[in-house]
């Protein structure tokens, strides 16, 4: 999955005015996803994060600028062409009532269907690499109504999968998962990546996204206070600057990634053995 001829980053977002009712977002906010990057956005609750990713996919309108994706207005493309170039996994998924883990992961494919190509081998192969992709293959029979939190976030994300596009969107895929599935959604991610898709994921654990992340987004108040690499902009006074928390920023024992480590107003107190 590469980049089409001509367009050197497939996805970008130009002076946008982001709103909600009369409440503003963000304004005068440009941002270029580089192609190929893993690509995540951090900061404070309610800065603004989610709202970008979900202008970026077309769910919500810009007041003023345009996203652009492969050099067109997103607006101007089709929802079924949309579709097929980006993934979306949005933060609170809701699935259609009664139906199977199974039949959900399947409605991935619904982009690559027409009147004249039906589902296909293909269709069959990628629902089932998605699958086992997310460890859900044994729960393919089950209600998704009847799942765990953690058990649905892993078959909206076979979905997604299911859907192969080039770039994937994910608005806090680790949401109700646990620290060893946690572990293993954003080593999923990784190795996608690896292959060559493009990911944008909005993350709330700091450490994570340091160590996941190639391109790193920190935004408050709507807008983008820093962006980089995760190695030359996570410093302790940004962390200040962004979350208003004191800490110090030391190397991660296994990735050499900056590891932020928060100061706490009083000692901590341990107890006698």
């Amino acid at each position: 999955m590469t980049p089409m001829s001509g367009c050197s980053d497939r996805l970008q977002a130009r002076n946008l005015t982001l709103r909600y009712d009369e409440h503003t977002i963000s304004q005068g906010l440009s941002v270029v996803i580089p192609d190929g990057s893993f690509t995540v956005i951090v900061g404070p609750n309610a800065c603004g994060k989610s709202t970008l990713l979900r202008a970026l996919s077309r769910l919500i309108q810009p007041s003023t600028g345009e996203v652009i994706l492969d050099g067109k207005a997103i607006g101007m493309l089709s929802a079924r062409e949309v579709a097929r170039r980006l993934g979306l996994l949005p933060q609170s998924a809701i699935a259609p009532e009664g139906i199977t883990v199974a039949d959900l992961v399947a409605r991935g494919r619904y982009p690559h269907q027409s009147f004249l190509r039906r589902w296909s081998k293909a269709d069959e192969r990628a629902v089932a690499a998605a699958m086992e992709a997310t460890d859900v293959i044994n729960l393919s029979a089950r209600l998704v109504s009847e799942l765990s939190g953690g058990q649905r976030q892993r078959v909206w994300i076979a979905m997604v999968l299911a859907q192969e596009t080039p770039i994937l969107l994910l608005d806090e895929p680790t949401t109700y998962l646990d620290i060893a599935h946690q572990i293993e959604m954003l080593d999923l991610l990784s190795d996608l990546n690896q292959e060559g898709r493009t990911i944008v994921a909005v993350l709330h654990d700091l450490n994570h996204a340091c160590r996941y992340a190639s391109h790193l987004i920190a935004m408050k108040d709507g807008c983008i206070v820093a962006e980089g690499k995760p190695q030359c902009i996570v410093t302790e006074q940004v962390i200040r600057d962004v979350f208003g928390l004191k800490c110090i920023v030391i190397d991660d024992p296994i990735s050499g990634t900056p590891m932020v480590v928060p100061r706490t107003r009083h000692p901590l107190k341990r107890g006698k053995a």
